[in-house]
């Protein structure tokens, strides 16, 4: 499986409110804008090296906003990738729109192709079930952003919180499956799967942000920091508690979830 949150090409001077402090949004050299041909090309580029190392039947996952979302699903079609669905993500807990001209942005969305349309992908429906009161889930999650206990190591300006990440490894893989990010920040997928049981190889360039990666990794090494991660995910009814496990079990699937 395929995770990749690539840059939105947003940091053009505008501002943001945060804790109740107006910031800037300028996230890096690397998100300043560009044309849209070049955002084409740029999206055409990894994605087809990204391509080149999937299995036939894996599937990837690409965050975005309409900002770069359009030329992603561009790009997919080209190379031959069929689109499952597009989640809406919708956030519980956005920030103000400062400017009061427009509706406050709440959602952020997430494309899910698989690498060919003769092959079959896998899908956890059933432990998507599950975690949804035993009702189908849609493609509209709400969940939360980024919450501060997710930033102990620092902070990164595109940081996804580990409950959107630990779904999608769930709906999508099986124990043990390798999980990719290419564009890999702050290592939050690296996190999601490791807590979930999967094999994680993240690329990144920003040596900061590789320094950030590291140290939430050995953080999570930490029995007690382990757990306090599973219970929060338990809590928000991205993971399955322990006592439910064998639920899934007797059903005669395997769901991918780890004991606590």
């Amino acid at each position: 499986m395929v995770f990749a949150d690539p840059p939105y090409f947003l940091s053009s001077g505008g501002i943001s409110c945060q804790s109740g402090k107006v910031v800037c949004v300028d996230k890096g050299e690397w998100d300043k804008p560009t044309t849209p041909e070049e955002m084409d090309a740029f999206n055409l580029r990894w994605l087809s090296s990204v391509r080149d190392h999937m299995k036939d039947n894996a599937t990837i996952w690409i965050s975005g906003t309409h900002h770069n979302i359009f030329s992603v699903q561009q790009q997919l079609q080209k190379l031959g990738f069929k689109i499952l669905n597009v989640i809406t993500w919708a956030k519980t807990n956005p920030p103000p729109n400062i400017s009061c001209r427009y509706f406050t942005y709440s959602t952020e969305f997430i494309i899910w192709a698989r690498k060919s349309h003769k092959v079959a992908h896998y899908f956890n429906y059933e432990l998507m079930k599950l975690l949804n009161e035993n009702k189908q889930m849609t493609d509209v999650w709400r969940l939360p952003a980024i919450a501060p206990w997710e930033k102990s190591c620092g902070k990164h300006p595109t940081q996804k919180p580990l409950g959107v990440l630990a779904r999608l490894i769930q709906a999508s893989t099986k124990l043990g499956a390798w999980v990719l990010d290419p564009f890999s920040g702050s290592a939050t997928t690296g996190i999601a799967a490791n807590l979930l049981g999967r094999k994680y190889l993240g690329l990144e360039t920003e040596e900061q942000f590789l320094s950030m990666s590291k140290a939430r990794r050995e953080e999570i090494e930490s029995c007690l920091r382990k757990e306090d991660y599973l219970k929060r995910l338990v809590k928000a009814k991205i993971i399955l508690p322990s006592d439910n496990y064998l639920v899934a079990e007797s059903i005669g699937e395997d769901y991918g979830v780890p004991w606590l």
